[in-house]
């Protein structure tokens, strides 16, 4: 199945981001990628496949994706990882249980537990399911400010990717409109909603964040969160 779809002229379409697909290398073994010599072009860096990995400890980490066989993948990190650190890596919308096998330079080698189907994988698909792949999202629990025509909202939002955002409390009527978001800390954002239920929205970006934008946003919240725990934690009493 693999060749044949090397084979062809013209892949099928899976999304906006199937650029990044001739980017990240396909390793056509079940071998963890070892570290690269040469680091990866500047130019290519934003056309790498986008992933999340999730720790046990609950964190959500953003990599770049540099090369991927059947049998793991090397990364690009946002955030430190430890070696043998458990982890779910979450890409083309399969979630992938897998661990930390080596670090270096601020990328990592990530062996999956299971091998994988490559050929599912560059068709684009969920097996089964049918489904494309969507960028991964990350779960946050913030303030934002949405402006539909000219009503302004107050929203909390529930997840955000490189290419949309999921809010509430929103009105029916804002489907389909077009809008304009800003979040704590992040500049204003174009976008369209693309669906509406129960009082919860959809947005999809009219241009996908950078990779570092979305990235460096995510560890300063991680830090402020860090912060504020260890503010709030008491004291142990003398003696």
């Amino acid at each position: 199945m693999l060749r044949s779809i090397i084979g062809r002229k013209k892949a099928r379409p899976f999304g906006q981001d199937n650029i990044a697909f001739e980017s990240t290398l396909f390793t056509l073994s079940t071998d963890v990628p070892r570290p690269m010599e040469r680091r990866v072009d500047e130019r290519v860096m934003p056309m790498l496949r986008v992933a999340k990995v999730t720790p046990q400890d609950g964190r959500e980490v953003l990599v770049r994706v540099r090369n991927l066989s059947a049998g793991g993948l090397m990364a690009e990190l946002s955030q430190n990882l430890e070696v043998g650190t458990k982890v779910s890596v979450e890409i083309n919308s399969q979630n992938i249980p897998s661990s930390v096998v080596w670090t270096r330079d601020g990328c990592a080698g990530f062996k999956f537990e299971q091998n994988i189907d490559l050929g599912e994988m560059l068709a684009g698909r969920k097996p089964r399911h049918g489904h494309r792949p969507r960028p991964p999202r990350l779960k946050v629990h913030c303030k934002a400010n949405l402006k539909v025509g000219s009503t302004y909202y107050s929203v909390g939002v529930n997840d955000i990717s490189l290419g949309g955002i999921k809010v509430e409390p929103v009105d029916d009527y804002c489907l389909g409109e077009k809008v304009v978001i800003v979040v704590e800390s992040l500049k204003p954002i174009k976008g369209e909603v693309r669906w509406y239920s129960d009082r919860k929205a959809g947005i999809v970006f009219d241009k996908p964040l950078e990779f570092g934008e979305l990235a460096e946003w995510i560890g300063k919240r991680l830090e402020m969160a860090s912060l504020k725990a260890s503010v709030k934690r008491p004291t142990p009493p003398n003696g």
